[in-house]
């Protein structure tokens, strides 16, 4: 793995002219407008890149964006990774090993997802400041001592300075925005009512189907992590109605303008 990171880093250093990005973005299922705010210096199509995985969704632009957000330098991935896209962990996770080698400092995540708890609704946001793992595979699995340790702690995966920080830019800017608990799943398919119920009583307040490779992977290789969903459908039993894949980009394209002013106020005080 060591050998096939330090290759695609060294193709990406040597196409974008000595940037180097301070924090790294991963941006969600109907969330890629944040790029329209970075003030771009360069575009790498992942198909391009040696040894990058290539979204398969097409929702998901599938590009590296390295430019100025905020008065930071940032890099973004416009098109996230899936397990279900038949990818395995370690090609999921691939993209933040290689911009923490490309030296950024922070990572920020965001992601669609379903509310489990009853307070939330669609179109609220949530800061994530815990998660619960149930992807069947883990993306340190196998040989990667020289990228971390063997056993990383996850008692704080999510900095918890960051998580006030935003929970106080939503509240000045009168955003609702709740703190809670994230459930990662396999998907592609959506919960049932006793899988939804299920996953509210062993904790969850939101659900979806990514983020927490990429964190455990940044925790791996200690990198500070703040993540956000967007709550796109709910999933409340007892009240429980068809979801479609159109609806969830919608109600997340209409609620994105909330994520990027906390995103982007946030970047400013790192």
């Amino acid at each position: 793995m060591l050998e096939s990171i330090r290759k695609t880093t060294a193709y990406i250093q040597s196409r974008i002219n000595g940037f180097e990005p301070e924090v790294g973005i991963i941006l969600g299922t109907g969330l890629g407008g944040l790029v329209n705010e970075i003030e771009i210096e360069k575009q790498l199509m992942y198909s391009n890149i040696p040894d990058f995985p290539i979204s398969t969704l097409e929702f998901h632009s599938g590009k590296l964006i390295f430019g100025t957000l905020a008065g930071k330098k940032v890099v973004a991935m416009q098109g996230r990774l899936h397990y279900y896209e038949g990818y395995t962990m370690q090609q999921i996770t691939f993209p933040v090993r290689i911009m923490k080698m490309l030296g950024i400092k922070t990572l920020l995540v965001s992601n669609a997802s379903g509310a489990l708890n009853p307070a939330f609704k669609k179109g609220d946001l949530m800061v994530i400041e815990d998660h619960i793992n149930l992807q069947p595979d883990n993306p340190l699995r196998g040989n990667n001592e020289e990228l971390g340790p063997r056993f990383p702690d996850m008692s704080q995966p999510y900095r918890k300075d960051l998580i006030e920080s935003a929970l106080k830019i939503a509240d000045k800017n009168s955003i609702a925005c709740h703190k809670g608990v994230y459930v990662s799943v396999t998907g592609p398919n959506l919960e049932t009512r006793a899988e939804y119920r299920y996953l509210r009583i062993i904790g969850g307040d939101a659900v979806g189907m990514s983020t927490v490779p990429e964190v455990i992977v940044a925790n791996h290789m200690n990198l500070p992590v703040f993540a956000i969903s967007v709550v796109t459908d709910e999933g409340f039993p007892e009240v429980l109605e068809p979801v479609s894949v159109e609806s969830i980009i919608a109600i997340a394209q209409a609620a994105e303008p909330k994520m990027t002013l906390i995103l982007k106020e946030l970047i400013a005080q790192l």
